[in-house]
């Protein structure tokens, strides 16, 4: 039986240039908003172009949102107990903020996918991102059992890293539209120094 040929550089950056544009497309307007026509739109190509890499569009946005997830929770994952606790949850709040900084689409996509009830990522999220989270609470559970930072409940701390920086990605039109565009060049950096004092104060023990 032969085995599948590997995809050619030019298939794959075709993906590539297929998957941003989806990514867009998905950002804008969510799974049912946006269509084959508008993602071959964007990528400069034609819909039978677009639809002999992929199949259909919820093959295109099935691989989007699981490679999404992957990256993000890597901060997660990466939350170590040979690091100093304190430091360790301010670095996962900085790679979280910043990650909202750099990958705002994303953000969005898979905040559309929540709340659209998650048909797509149910099973993973109740499973896979379940697992990991039950696990990091519970290395933060024992940080602060051992007085290493404030008593915390180690569930509600991890939801409010996540509430507190993607927040800038998802919602950034209110942002900018309160803090106004004079502000906007340094909003990260403000956002950080913000956070970063909050957390402190609460986890200090």
């Amino acid at each position: 039986m032969d085995s599948p040929r590997k995809a050619t550089r030019i298939q794959r950056e075709k993906r590539e240039i297929i998957l941003a544009a989806a990514l867009d497309a998905f950002s804008e307007d969510g799974l049912r908003g946006a269509t084959l026509e508008k993602i071959a739109e964007k990528a400069g190509m034609s819909k039978p172009h677009v639809v002999y890499y992929f199949g259909s569009k919820d093959a295109i946005y099935t691989e989007l949102l699981q490679s999404l997830l992957d990256v993000w929770v890597q901060p997660l994952r990466d939350l170590s107990e040979d690091a100093d606790p304190l430091a360790a949850i301010l670095t996962y709040m900085r790679r979280k903020l910043r990650m909202s900084q750099d990958m705002p689409r994303e953000s969005k996509m898979f905040a559309t996918e929540i709340l659209h009830g998650a048909p797509r990522m149910r099973p993973q999220l109740s499973g896979e991102l379940k697992a990991l989270v039950d696990e990091k609470a519970a290395l933060i559970a024992g940080w602060s059992a051992e007085g290493k930072i404030a008593r915390v409940d180690p569930h509600h701390l991890i939801f409010s890293i996540w509430a507190m920086t993607q927040h800038y990605a998802d919602f950034d039109i209110q942002v900018e539209a309160v803090l106004g565009e004079e502000r906007k060049p340094g909003l990260y950096d403000e956002a950080d120094a913000f956070l970063t004092e909050f957390f402190v104060r609460a986890l200090r023990p």
